[in-house]
């Protein structure tokens, strides 16, 4: 049996992007669905059994008619083949409010053949060319569907997330229970298991949710768990295998470095029983790079510095998602032209620059003592800060005017006395 295991595709992340000139629309939308169309493409080629989804279909929980249409055209596409695909819910796919529809619940309104939809905790046996097989979901839960409101009015948010593990810990152990022996059976899950390596869905909402023990999933009743919500894929467990297959496509920096793809799961049968086999798919996706230089103030021409580090990873950045790290003095600030720059990037899908400015500090005159400090002092004290060494030729050159011209004052001003 052949299972595809896929999560957290996000459409709508339009984030470092523009808009594709000969379509319309959003460039990092059209990415993301070039993500998704080589998964469908390998799952008919190699005759997938079934595909499995575990949950976020959109980044938002109201998406848009195309993105809509988009998914739809391509979860059809599987259909139409005979291939059945199981949607979870995910956080991302859950409505705003109470008596709301989900986003991929429009599927179970038109009996869509091939496809089924787990709103809620379930129990599914699902017809495949290799026999049925079973599959326990558990899509994202939101507190308020789980546990009443009176259960936590006085509890603090780790009191909430512990009685939330104890609940849907629960729930898998019956669930898991129920299951025939006899048949294959994986586990479907939209969440957080304590240990996870996060990703680019680092900063969200992580530290305030709920989150399972990896023994409350990995129960040996199950051939394979397949997980979403976290977006780096990674193996928590080989017995049985507890899978994070990641997102499909890099969301933003987080992801940087990260492979992308999804997994293909064979569950076979033997004389000593059933053994799960799984292998991570990468799919081509657009890089996300990070650049950083240190530039130093005695750099004559920073900008040249700059362009010229750039064109020797031109080949790298073509077609990348790139943000230049630049460190540098203050006294560079006036000599950097971020247009040249940019324009040394150009085969860059989208380039940004971040400069972190060290600041000079510079003296208030109240913490001088303006009324010791000579004229030449201050011009000497100032060329210090403004060029930090005393040792560069125009230094003296400036000093000899000044003193002259101090000196030129001072007279003029005795003449007059």
């Amino acid at each position: 049996m052949k299972i595809i295991h896929f999560a957290d595709l996000h459409l709508g992340v339009e984030a470092y992007g523009r808009t594709d000139p000969l379509t319309g629309l959003p460039g990092r939308f059209i990415d993301f669905l070039k993500s998704f169309d080589r998964l469908i493409d390998f799952a008919i080629r190699e005759n997938a059994e079934l595909v499995l989804f575990c949950g976020d279909a959109y980044k938002s929980r109201d998406p848009s008619q195309t993105q809509q249409r988009e998914f739809a055209a391509r979860i059809k596409r599987l259909s139409d083949c005979g291939i059945p695909v199981f949607l979870l819910v995910g956080n991302h796919d859950l409505p705003g409010g109470s008596g709301k529809a989900t986003t991929t619940e429009i599927f179970d309104t038109l009996s869509v053949d091939n496809v089924y939809v787990s709103a809620k905790p379930g129990m599914y046996k699902i017809n495949t060319p290799s026999g049925p097989v079973q599959i326990v979901s558990l899509p994202w839960l939101k507190r308020s569907n789980v546990i009443a409101r009176e259960d936590i009015r006085n509890l603090d948010i780790d009191a909430v997330n512990l009685k939330m593990r104890d609940i849907l810990t629960e729930i898998i152990a019956n669930m898991a229970a129920k299951l025939d022996p006899s048949l294959p059976a994986v586990l479907a899950g939209h969440i957080w298991v304590h240990g996870a390596s996060v990703g680019s869905e680092d900063g969200m909402t992580i530290g305030q949710e709920h989150t399972l023990l990896l023994s409350a999933v990995a129960n040996q009743a199950f051939d394979y768990v397949a997980l979403g919500h976290i977006h780096r894929q990674q193996v928590l467990s080989t017995s049985p295998p507890v899978v994070y297959s990641g997102s499909l496509e890099r969301l933003d920096f987080g992801d940087e470095g990260i492979e992308k793809g999804f997994y293909v799961v064979d569950i076979a049968s033997g004389p000593d029983g059933r053994r799960t086999n799984y292998i991570f798919e990468p799919v081509q996706t657009r890089k996300f790079i990070t650049l950083s230089m240190e530039l130093s103030a005695d750099d004559p021409a920073p900008t040249d510095t700059v362009v010229t580090a750039l064109c020797n990873r031109s080949e790298e950045i073509n077609g990348a998602i790139v943000r230049l790290e630049l460190n540098l003095p203050q006294s560079l600030l006036g000599l950097l032209y971020d247009n040249d720059i940019r324009q040394s990037a150009g085969g860059a899908y989208y380039f940004a620059i971040n400069k972190k400015v060290e600041r000079t500090f510079r003296p208030r005159v109240t913490e001088l003592n303006a009324e010791s400090i000579t004229p030449l002092s201050a011009l000497e004290m100032y060329l210090k800060m403004r060029h930090r060494d005393s040792s560069v030729s125009e230094f003296g050159e400036i000093m000899d005017a000044g003193r002259r011209i101090i000196d030129s004052v001072n007279a003029l001003n005795s003449q007059a006395l």
